[in-house]
């Protein structure tokens, strides 16, 4: 996702029309600390990778502490199920026995549920914080605004994947092909609450990778491998047995709560906003904490 090759839709508008924002179009609400709060400023790299860090170690720590309240998760794991099969797409038990057949296919799957999940959506925050720091601000919150209503979800409503329930014949993918592939199989299994499937947040951060390389991208190879892979990664947790197709269901809900957080706080969809900030000085909140100390 180079600057060479991605090129945006900003680039192509700026001149002849660049966006206004909600708050840029009513006189005099810069001047008041809320509207200099809510204009998008240019990131700093420290503290960046310092809220991230912390933010992702709060979330782990949060999702972990949540009870393992078994046979809820079970109870709710059945329920779920005959949903499905009342609405006709109780289809993963089918489609993880024919992946799982193709041994070389759901290794990869394995590795895919693994890895991409964090690797493309840290990249996909690298890429929009180097080349488009004035939507970085408001695509941070909506991600961190997803994750956050997730952890409602694990607390009120564990629910056990369908690798984990009882009288089914769901494969677990990681124990039999010995695969490093998911922290609630095999010796990873305490690390992790095994009862947090909804919502799938694999689907809630692709599908947040997804929509914002399709609305920044102008490239269409780039667009179209945005919608891919949430695509990709659905297949992915239903035929490695990790969530139900209504746990992405859920995913999708809660980066909806995200955009709608995002967009009420800066007064824009975030690729609506301008591509560089207008802001580039001390933050309001850094500004007033030295006007305290003196």
């Amino acid at each position: 996702m180079g600057e060479a090759s991605v090129k945006t839709l900003e680039t192509r508008t700026d001149v002849s029309s660049p966006t206004v924002t909600e708050n840029e179009a009513r006189p005099g609400s810069e001047r008041t600390l809320l509207g200099r709060l809510r204009s998008p400023r240019r990131p700093r790299i420290w503290f960046e990778i310092a809220l991230i860090a912390v933010s992702y170690w709060t979330y782990s720590l949060i999702r972990n502490a949540v009870p393992e309240q078994k046979a809820a998760a079970l109870a709710n794991a059945d329920w779920i199920w005959g949903v499905e099969r009342t609405l006709g797409i109780a289809v993963e038990q089918s489609v993880n026995h024919a992946v799982n057949s193709v041994t070389w296919l759901i290794v990869g799957m394995n590795y895919y549920y693994a890895t991409l999940h964090f690797i493309v959506t840290i990249g996909v925050l690298v890429w929009i914080y180097r080349f488009h720091p004035g939507r970085y601000a408001p695509t941070r919150l909506v991600l961190f605004a997803t994750t956050g209503v997730a952890l409602v979800g694990y607390y009120f409503y564990p629910l056990a994947p369908p690798r984990l329930m009882n009288g089914q014949s769901f494969v677990d993918t990681v124990l039999v092909h010995h695969t490093w592939g998911s922290m609630a199989s095999g010796n990873l299994k305490h690390m992790s609450n095994q009862y947090a499937a909804m919502p799938s947040m694999h689907i809630g951060w692709s599908l947040w990778c997804g929509l914002t390389i399709f609305a920044v991208a102008s490239a269409p190879w780039a667009r179209i491998l945005g919608l891919l892979y949430p695509t990709a990664t659905l297949v992915v947790i239903v035929a490695t047995a990790n969530h139900f197709w209504l746990d992405a269901v859920g995913g999708m809900l809660c980066l909806a709560f995200g955009y709608t957080v995002s967009r009420a706080w800066y007064g824009s969809l975030p690729h609506r906003l301008p591509r560089h900030p207008v802001h580039s000085g001390p933050h309001p909140l850094s500004t007033a904490l030295n006007r305290f100390r003196r």
